[in-house]
């Protein structure tokens, strides 16, 4: 008789706020698709990303953004790693090349919010439209510094314009079909990554903070991004299932082969904070704002000034 997950175990999925345990869950599973990978380039990556976070990495302030911040990297991380490794269930083998693109490419795909050192004024959020570009000029120098993998910043920047907010996934120049396919990979880990957290509908008021420094969107107020959240699901929804070829599908093979059932708890939060945001939108106002409880993400973000 199979042991069904316990509803803790499905949380945890979801919960990727310390990065020793990403990383031992991380390779975990790469272990199942390649069991001699050499991690030494990627762990470098990963541990320099986790520096430019903190503050810690050379000529560069903290990332400062709070939705876009080293947990929600992490979550779009582990998705995309778990997202890869039920592609290759899928009987489309990924090689350790495919694995080193993608892990790298999602560890870097929002480094372009990192502020150097003369660029110290915002939160960075100010670069929101750019920071894709930003980022893959980040790590473009982050390679070219110690002659690292030469060829590898040519194959990486395509996969990582598939998070791009202002690019659409048609206008992306792939040199191949595999690497479009990691770029699908990586760019439904980007949707499914953030949309699956718990804390997700309380941290669109962080995101709210994040489009009006950035003058990003039409958004009147928190309430007004809330709303929109709806329409922005279906068209995520859409292009989950058609841009990217609807692989989110694949996540079922991988919890099946970790935890003994073929679900995809990604869609399944996913609905979970979808209905959840359809109550919550059947309120008035006023009292929206006291249903999404998680993590004090509502006084956090009370507590903080909006831009001009």
């Amino acid at each position: 008789m199979k042991k069904v997950p316990t509803t803790d175990e499905i949380n945890s999925l979801f919960a990727n706020g310390d990065p020793d345990l990403v990383w031992a869950e991380a390779t975990a599973i790469v272990s199942r698709i390649s069991a001699g990978y050499d991690y030494t380039l990627v762990k470098a990556v990963f541990d320099d990303v986790l520096r430019l976070f903190r503050g810690e990495y050379p000529g560069y302030t903290s990332i400062k953004t709070l939705y876009h911040d080293l947990p929600h990297t992490l979550d779009v991380f582990m998705c995309a790693v778990r997202l890869l490794h039920g592609v290759h269930l899928s009987g489309v083998q990924q090689n350790d090349e495919c694995i080193t693109r993608v892990m790298i490419a999602t560890l870097m795909h929002d480094v372009g919010y990192a502020q150097q050192l003369h660029e110290a004024n915002g939160t960075g959020a100010q670069f929101t439209q750019i920071h894709v570009r930003r980022g893959i000029a980040f790590m473009r120098n982050y390679f070219a510094a110690d002659n690292l993998a030469p060829a590898l910043p040519d194959t990486l920047e395509p996969i990582m314009l598939s998070t791009d907010p202002v690019l659409t996934f048609s206008e992306i120049n792939f040199p191949d079909a595999r690497t479009r396919l990691l770029a699908q990979i990586v760019g439904t880990a980007d949707l499914l990554g953030q949309m699956a957290d718990r804390s997700y509908l309380e941290k669109l008021l962080f995101l709210y903070l994040e489009f009006k420094e950035a003058h990003f969107g039409n958004y009147l107020s928190t309430h007004d991004l809330l709303r929109q959240t709806k329409v922005f699901y279906g068209a995520a929804k859409e292009k989950l299932d058609n841009t990217y070829n609807g692989i989110y599908a694949c996540l079922a093979l991988h919890f099946n082969d970790t935890m003994g059932v073929q679900s995809n708890y990604y869609l399944e939060s996913i609905e979970k904070n979808i209905a959840y945001l359809t109550k919550v939108l059947e309120l008035s106002e006023p009292e929206q704002l006291a249903m999404l409880k998680r993590s004090c993400i509502v006084a956090q973000s009370k507590a903080i000034p909006a831009a001009d």
